[in-house]
């Protein structure tokens, strides 16, 4: 037993903890869609569905309120899949010829 041994006693027994580096979580990134004059509804729809994965319904919602308020926030990533995003977002409608925007912001 460790009492028994010389010079040590039942209170010479300690617990070693070690201690976890604090790390904090990266920043997020708001997507957001802008509404323009020239860009067909039914365009924005079809980007909503494809690159952010929306049902037909949900991309029609929020297709009217980019229409209606002039942006939306179509969804929130990490900076490099928002960094992706966008530049998908912004290719497809350039290949389109359609002046679609879309941009990001830290949230």
């Amino acid at each position: 037993m460790m009492a028994d041994a010389p010079g040590k006693t039942d209170d010479d027994t300690g617990v070693i903890q070690k201690t976890k580096p604090k790390t904090q979580k990266p920043p997020l990134y708001k997507v957001l869609l802008l509404n323009d004059d020239y860009t067909p509804m039914e365009f924005v729809v079809h980007v909503l569905e494809r690159f952010f994965g929306m049902t037909h319904a949900q991309s029609f919602e929020l297709m009217l309120v980019v229409h209606k308020k002039g942006v939306a926030v179509v969804g929130v990533f990490s900076h490099e899949v928002a960094e992706t995003k966008v530049a998908q977002v912004m290719d497809f409608a350039r290949r389109h010829q359609h002046p679609l925007q879309c941009t990001m912001e830290k949230e």
